[in-house]
């Protein structure tokens, strides 16, 4: 068994031992699963966009990844600026 402590900020540094043995790097996502005997902690796969692509049905002929990354871009500008003009 691996112990860590959580700080006076809520905050818990993974063990080396932990972190090498499921190739844990600064940035990557873990996911907590409350359970009725404990807790699991689980961590997220990275996946590249180029490992999704044909997981769905093609529904319109494939634009390409400038258009995509385009696309993206906008709809990321335009959440920033309603989550702005909200405050």
């Amino acid at each position: 068994m691996v112990r860590a402590r959580i700080s006076s900020k809520g905050q818990v540094t993974l063990p080396v031992e932990v972190r090498r043995r499921y190739k844990l790097e600064a940035g990557d996502e873990i996911a907590f699963q409350m359970e009725v005997g404990g807790l699991r902690i689980l961590p997220l796969k990275k996946r590249r966009l180029s490992e999704l692509r044909g997981i769905l049905p093609a529904t319109k002929p494939y634009i390409g990844r400038d258009a995509i990354r385009d696309e993206v871009g906008r709809k990321l500008g335009e959440d920033l600026e309603r989550k702005i003009r909200r405050r």
